[in-house]
């Protein structure tokens, strides 16, 4: 007979795992068939309460919990081959598995990346969604972030800071009059955009690369620490998305604010000077914007960041920590 577990897999996963691989979800394990290449794992997990609020809609954490390991993989140079999925949940409600399951369906279409597998597991503690995810990519092409090289232009995707920003707003913080504003500053948040499609051009041009989950000024400090140089990062070059550059004029948050808050779910990578016009039409082909930021330097000191006068900025932290 069937126990409850199985029959919550068999309704509301099995129909996501399409790959042969996942043998429908009647076994202990998957199997994936590389060929001349390299398969790339990556794992993370989200929390309530740490990661996303009690109220966030499943949806949303569907999205986010599995595109933050998508994220890493766009970092790598990686392209999805699929994932496998661990949900601890207090109780089992169609209410929130059906939205979920939807959104998570969608997602594993959009990205090319199918259900291999996973486990569900009874708590009586916060919700806890974890995925490992697996890339594939020729043999000996992964990024690394020990390879950075003094000179490399320091590049980021998309905008810096807003999830901060949308998880200040959930918290009721006031930061703009203009609930619009707030309303896509809440959705970086809860739907991080991760940039897979610029996979291929960071393998290509990219010395080093990894995806700012913890806040630009950590994360790039872990590069930096890494690959064993330094870095300057000119802050008027960071890319800020118009509802930030109002908050910050407004003064309600910082720049300090905007680059270790974390969750931004953007790539960080160096990229050589004569690599770096090709990498930008390739980013531009792609549809991602990026930016040149500062320059890797001799050293081993934590990233120096210069405000508009040139002057290194006293930051009291770099990112976010969990302990």
């Amino acid at each position: 007979m069937a126990s409850a577990e199985d029959d919550l897999i068999a309704r509301y996963f099995r129909p996501l795992a399409t790959h042969a691989g996942a043998l429908g979800l009647i076994d202990d394990a998957a199997i994936l068939a590389a060929s001349g290449e390299d398969i790339v794992i990556t794992t993370d997990a989200i929390v309530e309460g740490v990661h996303f609020l009690p109220n966030d809609p499943p949806a949303t954490l569907a999205q986010k919990a599995l595109r933050v390991n998508l994220s890493d993989l766009a970092a790598k140079g990686a392209a999805p081959a699929g994932f496998v999925l661990t949900l601890a949940l207090r109780d089992v409600r169609e209410a929130w598995l059906e939205p979920f399951v939807e959104a998570l369906g969608e997602d594993a279409v959009a990205f090319g990346c199918p259900l291999l597998g996973g486990d569900t597991v009874s708590t009586p503690g916060p919700l806890m969604i974890s995925v490992t995810i697996f890339g594939k990519l020729p043999a000996g092409t992964m990024v690394r972030r020990d390879g950075a090289k003094l000179g490399d232009i320091i590049v980021v995707t998309g905008t810096i800071g807003d999830a901060a920003l949308g998880l200040a707003c959930l918290k009721g913080k006031k930061l703009l009059d203009d609930a619009s504003a707030c309303d896509a500053l809440v959705a970086r948040y809860r739907i991080p955009q991760p940039r897979n499609a610029l996979a291929e051009a960071i393998r290509t041009h990219a010395n080093a690369a990894m995806d700012i989950s913890d806040g630009l000024a950590g994360d790039l400090a872990k590069l930096c620490a890494a690959s064993k140089v330094s870095a300057t990062v000119e802050a008027s070059t960071i890319p800020f998305s118009d509802p930030a550059r109002r908050i910050l004029s407004a003064g309600t948050a910082g720049v300090e604010t905007l680059i270790a808050g974390g969750d931004d779910y953007e790539v960080l990578c160096t990229i050589p000077e004569n690599r770096w016009a090709s990498f930008r039409e390739a980013a531009g082909r792609a549809a991602v914007a990026v930016a040149a930021i500062g320059r890797m330097q001799n050293g081993t000191s934590a990233p120096v960041f210069l405000d508009a006068s040139g002057m290194p900025m006293p930051l009291k932290r770099l990112s976010y920590s969990h302990f």
